[in-house]
């Protein structure tokens, strides 16, 4: 029996459009083994109502499975943790993939190297932000040539907190996606090249007076924030109570505010005013997660 854990990750970042992603200590977890014969899936130990074909953990391992041609008798996929909410830019279908393939990797005796699983759980995933901070850890900046991921990881600073404002309304990143324009000026692509670099810069000197500035996007944020209400008053509101900067979670519908982790004033203060909207909030405090994808053998 293999037991999995695989954390939440908040991907874009603001400039970094399919391209940044931090792994977070919020965490899914999965019990999975192979077995002589049938598929089950259970859920907290109960029959999953998600039917095989939309099962992206046994999808993930089939995928895997189909590329080196092992053939398997059945499975057991158990759900044991789920705090990863669904559709809300957190990086769930991320860990069902990297859970998947983390599970097939080893029923199969480790035959994918590290290279091989970013690379399979990228092309399941469409592009790599997510999967790539679920499976390493970390800040990572990502990419894809000639179809293979590369990236580098460095570790967040540890004087940073992460709000995740979590509404009850979710958003798809296939709808999130289709809200974009398929063009860009020059102006907009220097305005987040430049801020995209600087974020990293600011992270690595802690010059974290410079992280609203870090977090302003043209791409997606404009677009996407349409479909939020109240944004650019929970934003400003946050301001008001000393976050460092503010940025949509992954296509949203989570909103991520960065704060000193001595802020101990904004939690209550931030919930007070969240009961003021239309939509329901629930707010989770949250540090990054540097480990990635653990598995354990039981």
């Amino acid at each position: 029996m293999l037991k999995i854990k695989v954390p939440a990750s908040t991907a874009n970042m603001g400039p970094g459009f399919d391209s940044f992603g931090m792994a977070l200590n919020l965490y899914n977890e999965f019990e999975i083994e192979e077995t002589d014969k049938d598929i089950i899936f259970l859920e907290a130990g109960e029959p999953s109502s998600i039917p095989l074909s939309e099962n992206l953990i046994y999808n993930s391992m089939v995928k895997a499975f189909d590329k080196y041609n092992y053939k398997f008798k059945g499975l057991y996929i158990n759900v044991i943790k789920a705090d990863v909410p669904l559709s809300r830019g957190l990086g769930s279908s991320a860990t069902c993939i990297a859970a998947g393939l983390k599970a097939a990797n080893h029923i199969m005796n480790n035959i994918m190297s590290k290279q091989e699983i970013l690379n399979l759980a990228t092309e399941i995933e469409g592009h790599p932000d997510n999967v790539v901070a679920a499976l390493e850890g970390g800040l990572d900046v990502s990419l894809v040539e000639n179809n293979q991921v590369v990236y580098s990881k460095i570790d967040p600073p540890e004087d940073l907190i992460f709000a995740a404002l979590i509404p009850d309304f979710k958003m798809s990143t296939s709808n999130g996606r289709k809200v974009l324009p398929s063009e860009y000026t020059k102006e907009d692509c220097v305005f987040n090249i430049s801020r995209a670099a600087l974020l990293i810069s600011v992270f690595y000197n802690k010059d974290f007076k410079k992280l609203r500035t870090c977090f302003q996007d043209k791409i997606h944020q404009p677009y996407r924030g349409e479909s939020i209400n109240g944004l650019k008053d929970i934003f400003e509101t946050a301001k008001e109570l000393g976050s460092l900067g503010e940025f949509i979670s992954g296509s949203g519908s989570t909103l991520m505010v960065v704060l000193d982790k001595n802020n101990t004033n904004f939690l209550n203060k931030m919930q007070s005013y969240l009961e003021t909207t239309e939509a329901t909030w629930k707010i989770k405090l949250l540090q990054p997660d540097c480990n990635g994808t653990e598995v354990t053998v039981c």
